[in-house]
């Protein structure tokens, strides 16, 4: 049986996608890359925003085209599975199964249903089950670096996100568990080990009664093979003292957090159900920066949002101005039915909200053209991802990086660096997004 792995959304639900590839192939089930070779076909979808739901139904119906070939089996899991399986299964009648958020390690079992000419088409758990296999995940990234999830769920109400709904309270993974599959990880030649969770800065709350993350950083930092460990997705709230003196003192961890801050008036921060104001992430910022000067810091910030008026915007706009975030991701509101936001009064228009977006976006570019300008005459170590022949030139990721929402490093070399070594490169040249240089012998 010839299985295909389509995944999509974000780099958790990437991780799911890895470990049902490798329950599958502990099952003797084979693994292809091409759709026109498969038998089935695992759609592990996202309905985070409209843009993700809109994607993962048109990824379902272009592979339900499949079946007028050789294609026996389309399988909807994730999200847009949890959030919509009766709508799925009624619009989209290619679709032979639906599995939940917290039934992907049950993937196999659905596939031998399929095949066995079972009735059953759902496939669902409890949502605060954690999934979980002893299965070696298959590291999909092509690459020296993979992505850890340390915990599932989330225990905050955002009022604008749907995802406690689809995926739980929170529910941190062990530290046993999490430190052999580091392992594992490091063995398959991954170099840079990322943390994420829905929040990672809560890990160990609920299973240890405190929390725990600078622990497991530690312990991941003595595994042989890893060398970079990259922290994503903190809340200011919940950064503690201990986790800044983590980046002060361990080296592996990167001088790199993603921090999602969404906002800085406190009036939108608190219709946002966030539990944090601009005061105290200013303070985090000033204690992450006395820890480690030269930290990059990423935020992702909500355009729009309902009842932001042109103050709490230009608010927004003085803070980025004075903070000089290195990376930042920002989006219009979307409106998600199932959250109380959906039903607030003051629905900002979509062309104002656009606007907010694009006067954010512009004013970031120019702080970012800036301070990468500053870089040039510098030496920073890159890991080395690959070649680009059009260009003749070798690319990685400096500290400053994180794979697939950040910048690349381009840079010459007189020999060939091994793809997932660490190199000095004398940067150059800068833009707005990338940096180019040559490598340091």
């Amino acid at each position: 049986m010839n299985i295909l792995m389509v995944s999509l959304g974000c780099d958790k639900n990437l991780c799911d996608s890895e470990t049902m590839l490798g329950i599958l192939a502990e099952r003797h089930m084979n693994i292809v890359n091409d759709e026109h070779e498969a038998d089935v076909v695992i759609v592990n979808t996202c309905s985070f925003i409209k843009d993700a739901m809109e994607e993962s139904i048109n990824t379902l119906i272009e592979m339900g085209q499949l079946k007028q070939e050789n294609l026996r089996y389309l399988i909807a899991c994730g999200c847009l599975a949890e959030r919509y399986k009766d709508e799925l299964l009624a619009e989209i009648p290619e679709v032979d199964a639906v599995v939940g958020t917290t039934a992907f390690d049950k993937i196999a079992d659905v596939i031998e249903s399929l095949i066995a000419k079972d009735q059953k088409k759902e496939f669902f758990e409890p949502v605060d089950r954690l999934a979980t296999s002893d299965a070696r995940r298959i590291i999909t990234s092509g690459t020296f670096m993979g992505y850890l999830k340390i915990a599932e769920g989330c225990s905050k109400r955002c009022t604008y996100c749907i995802i406690p709904k689809l995926r739980g309270n929170y529910r941190s993974v062990p530290m046993e568990k999490l430190l052999a599959e580091a392992e594992n990880m490091a063995s398959q030649g991954i170099k840079e080990l990322i943390l994420v969770a829905q929040e990672t800065t809560c890990y160990g709350l609920d299973l240890y009664g405190e929390k725990r993350l600078p622990e497991l950083i530690r312990k991941i930092a003595e595994i042989e093979g890893i060398e970079w460990i990259r922290l994503l997705y903190a809340y200011p709230e919940e950064i503690t003292d201990e986790l800044i003196e983590t980046f002060r003192d361990e080296k592996k961890l990167l001088p790199y957090i993603d921090m999602p801050i969404q906002h800085c008036s406190d009036s939108v921060l608190k219709r946002m159900g966030r539990r944090t104001n601009k005061a105290s992430i200013k303070e985090v910022i000033g204690k992450l920066r006395n820890a480690r000067p030269e930290i990059a810091i990423r935020t992702s910030l909500i355009a729009g949002f309902p009842g932001e008026t042109d103050a709490d915007h230009e608010e927004l706009m003085e803070f980025l101005d004075e903070m000089e975030l290195t990376h930042v991701g920002t989006f219009t509101y979307s409106r998600e039915e199932g959250t109380p936001a959906f039903d607030m009064v003051d629905q900002v228009p979509e062309e104002v909200a656009e606007r907010y977006r694009d006067e954010i976006m512009e004013l970031c570019m120019e702080i970012s053209t800036d301070r990468n300008e500053a870089l040039i005459g510098q030496t920073l170590s890159v890991i080395v991802e690959g070649y680009s022949p059009d260009e003749d030139v070798y690319v990685g990721r400096t500290y400053m990086d994180a794979p697939g929402v950040d910048g690349l490093c381009f840079f010459t070399s007189p020999y060939e660096p091994i793809s997932g070594s660490i190199v000095d490169v004398l940067i150059e040249k800068a833009g707005p997004y990338d940096l180019a240089g040559s490598i340091v012998q």
